[in-house]
């Protein structure tokens, strides 16, 4: 157990302790990296069954007022104000220069937008959100609540047990649920490439609901460890290392982000931060992009490594990478300069002195299992 006195405590931090968890600082907060089944179990049971994660140390936010939805929209990339009611979308909020500030999720409730923010960067989006709110918005933090992560094949069951109606949900509904009798917020979405749900709790609920999904054979408590591989297995971007302010959507490979109706002749093209620098790249193209990467062997290749080409030329680096349990090899995502960016270009990692040929490949790296 780490000496984490000065860190922010989630609700379930005592559940976390007496379940065993190994507990490690990440974005100011106490959390569980793992528990006594070991972070590769862990992994291979949410793939297998379902896991339940914590995350509610991610920023949660509600915005108010018959203005809301342009007054997101005119910071982020995404198609807010088509977004409809009981929906969901992946979106980013942009700087000038066309940099990622973050990647975030919304969902139209119905009388607001409810959007969950990365951890890290929660305070400042709240920020954001307030400098731009105007007289016709209110923002109102949520940092309060708890967020539990059902994900997995046998989520769903689960669900269908606790809360009837998620049965009619498709990836990427939203809707307000009674979840074992508790009022919850309910999204059918996730960070691992499994089925699964993300539900958003009262704090003072969520050991009683914790503890009901846990009660189940089918569920075991995971940890950030597995989140991580999971993810990454999943071919999805964790901020602050695979983008950043440095990186743009189309150099981070998420020019989907970017909807069509703001892109270039859409019918609301343009008209957020750094529009035009991305309109550019959509049209002219990049220097570097994103991409997945199949090391050979067993040894992972981790953040940092840089990437060479044939003459030993630096070529791009490795921004996430590690060892992917269900793939049963390790995998890996970079930026590599354009003409490498193709799947099947070879590049070589140079970890300790040691070439490690790398093979750019297609991510995900395995099948994902939504249902929609």
């Amino acid at each position: 157990m780490s000496d984490d006195t000065d860190l922010r405590r989630v609700p379930l931090d005592a559940l976390h302790r007496e379940l065993g968890a190994r507990m490690v600082p990440f974005a100011g907060y106490a959390m569980p990296v793992s528990y006594p089944l070991g972070v590769m179990k862990e992994h291979l049971h949410t793939r297998e069954r379902a896991g339940l994660f914590d995350v509610s140390h991610m920023g949660q936010v509600c915005l108010y007022g018959a203005d809301a939805a342009g007054m997101l929209e005119s910071l982020t990339t995404g198609n807010i104000a088509g977004l409809k009611p009981g929906r969901q979308r992946y979106t980013l909020f942009t700087d000038e220069r066309g940099g990622i500030l973050d990647d975030f999720m919304v969902c139209n409730a119905g009388d607001h937008l409810y959007l969950v923010v990365n951890a890290a960067c929660k305070d400042d989006d709240l920020a954001h959100l307030e400098a731009h709110a105007g007289a016709g918005v209110r923002v109102e933090s949520r940092f309060d609540r708890a967020l539990l992560a059902l994900q997995g094949p046998a989520a769903a069951e689960v669900m269908a047990e606790l809360a009837p109606d998620s049965r009619e949900m498709v990836f990427m509904d939203a809707r307000p649920l009674e979840v074992a009798g508790v009022p919850c917020f309910v999204t059918r979405s996730g960070y691992t490439g499994e089925d699964g749900f993300e539900i958003s709790v009262a704090a003072e609920d969520a050991d009683t609901l914790a503890r009901r999904l846990l009660a189940y054979e089918a569920v075991e408590p995971v940890g950030l460890g597995a989140r991580d591989s999971l993810r990454l297995e999943a071919g999805l971007c964790l901020y602050g290392h695979d983008m950043d302010t440095t990186t743009t959507p189309v150099e981070a490979a998420l020019e989907w982000a970017v909807s069509r109706v703001r892109r270039p002749g859409g019918s609301r093209e343009g008209g957020y931060p750094g529009a035009d620098v991305i309109a550019g790249q959509l049209r002219d193209g990049v220097d570097r992009r994103r991409v997945g990467l199949r090391p050979e062997g067993r040894a992972p290749v981790r953040e940092g490594v840089e990437l060479q080409d044939g003459d030993g030329r630096g070529v791009g680096r490795v921004t996430s990478g590690g060892f992917g349990p269900s793939v049963g090899a390790p995998v890996a995502m970079g930026y590599v300069e354009t003409g490498f960016e193709a799947v099947g270009s070879r590049v070589t990692a140079l970890v300790r002195g040691r070439g490690i040929p790398v093979t750019v490949a297609e991510t995900p790296f395995l099948r994902p299992g939504y249902r929609r």
